[in-house]
């Protein structure tokens, strides 16, 4: 029988099922986008009566040339659309022009490459931030699965914008202090929030950024599914709360990271960082990455890189930023480098630490890893996950005290925070480190046979293929 590959040249084979995926086009985005398409693509069944996937993956050009040289499976294949402002650079000096473009620029191509494909999808994977993608999808009759790359959390919070509107907590008024740390508990499932502890953007509601977000809940009862990038176990509360409330399913089948590759990483031990964390003690070594994209002020930087000196704590640093200058501002404890495998860092034996932006895939790493979390938020939905890092879940620390605020943080406590986060050995910091030993083991046990995120996985597959006709 003849069956379709993702680009839509033809094979002899059993039938197969066709899934288009479109990820946001954005790093955060992207990466588990497609370590969840690598996953679908590794369970073609090899059965007769079930049938293979085949899943064509579409990028702007400029992703294309970032990962077009990854391995892929044989069923995965990957398709480009125009970009929508040419470069990172481009991103990160107008990003609400690159948001904009994005809702308004990227529906026309993707649409025309499915028309360009020899046999339609059969079904559809779709970043939820694309809005448009859920009713391209509806048009053609094409079931589409919408998935999350934030936090359930987060996630509720931003399906029920109305009612913080109702609540008249819409925009959030944080230049008065006193309403930043006004508390609500009405969002289903999310426990007692502070207003400075929502998403940043929140408290400006003309932010071209906030429009997507303001579509998510008219378009996402349209779509067939939601797949979240997360473990049950992690965020119950909010994964039930969802389910409740949603007309269709929802399906935590996450840490969606590259864990399916950690083996053949760790046996490639020629990177000098590697080498170097080899020569640590055990436990003792504070890794440093606060995002690739949107990061912190010069003079925040600086204050960074003397407050770690100062605390005499040995550190790996992942920066942007020239690394000859910061290496010389930063000594002989730390290592400054502009590029790791950071899963497989996270997992090494010397680390004891992970100061972080808060991004909700280093976020899955940390906790996958067992590592303590330092808490770093410096946009959106990081603000609600450092919260939910260390006053919901306590498995770290904050370093900005302030929340949601542009307040910069002195070296002083820089150094005075970071040395207490690695040496204390009073209960607080002894049950933050056993509570990530506990989430770890729980994440490890979601993604094994019979675990709760693989047998999600499962039944996701069962409806791709019951809707393939």
């Amino acid at each position: 029988m003849a069956s379709v590959e993702a680009d839509g040249s033809k094979t002899t084979s059993r039938t197969s099922c066709h899934v288009v995926a479109m990820p946001y086009p954005g790093r955060g985005h992207i990466n588990p986008m497609m370590n969840l398409c690598k996953l679908l693509a590794s369970r073609s069944s090899g059965s007769d009566d079930e049938g293979d996937i085949v899943i064509t993956f579409v990028v702007t050009e400029e992703w294309l040339g970032f990962i077009g040289s990854d391995p892929m499976p044989a069923n995965l294949r990957l398709r480009s659309i125009p970009n929508v402002i040419p470069s990172e650079k481009g991103r990160a000096n107008n990003f609400a022009g690159f948001v904009e473009a994005v809702m308004t620029k990227v529906e026309g191509p993707f649409e025309e490459l499915l028309d360009q494909l020899e046999t339609p999808p059969t079904a559809m994977i779709t970043d939820n931030y694309l809005t448009w993608a859920v009713a391209v999808g509806n048009r053609r009759n094409i079931p589409v699965a919408s998935l999350c790359t934030n936090s359930p959390s987060v996630f509720s919070v931003i399906y029920h914008l109305d009612l913080l509107v109702q609540n008249g907590h819409f925009p959030v008024d944080l230049s008065v202090p006193e309403k930043g740390g006004e508390c609500i508990s009405y969002i289903p499932g999310i426990p007692s929030i502070c207003l400075a502890d929502l998403p940043r953007g929140f408290n400006n509601p003309t932010n071209q950024e906030l429009e997507p977000v303001k579509k998510i809940s008219s378009s996402i009862v349209k779509a067939e599914c939601l797949l979240l990038n997360s473990f049950y176990e992690l965020d119950t509360q909010a994964i039930d709360a969802l389910r409740a409330i949603l007309p269709f399913p929802v399906y935590p089948i996450g840490p969606s990271i590259p864990h399916m590759t950690l083996k053949d990483a760790t046996t490639d031990s020629d990177d000098d960082y590697i080498k170097w964390l080899d020569s640590q003690s055990l436990g003792s070594v504070l890794y440093v990455s606060l995002g690739s994209f949107l990061s912190v002020s010069s003079a925040q930087m600086d204050e960074i890189a003397a407050g770690l000196h100062d605390s005499g704590v040995p550190y790996l640093w992942v920066a942007r930023q020239d690394n000859s200058d910061l290496q010389k501002a930063c000594g002989d404890k730390g290592l400054v480098i502009p590029w790791c495998n950071q899963l497989r860092v996270l997992c090494h034996s010397s680390l004891g630490g992970f100061w972080t932006h808060c991004g909700w895939n280093s976020t899955l790493e940390a906790v996958f890893a067992g590592v303590p979390i330092l808490t770093f938020p410096i946009v959106w939905d990081q603000i609600p996950n450092s919260k939910l890092i260390a006053d919901d879940l306590r498995i770290g620390w904050r370093m900005k005290k302030e929340v949601g605020r542009d307040k910069i943080v002195k070296r002083e406590e820089i150094a005075r925070t970071v040395q207490s986060f690695m040496y204390s050995n009073e209960e607080e910091s002894k049950e933050m480190r056993r509570r990530a030993r506990e989430l770890q083991d729980a994440c490890r046990k979601a993604i094994e046979k019979g675990g709760s995120s693989e047998t999600n996985l499962d039944a996701f597959v069962r409806d791709i293929l019951q809707h393939h006709p």
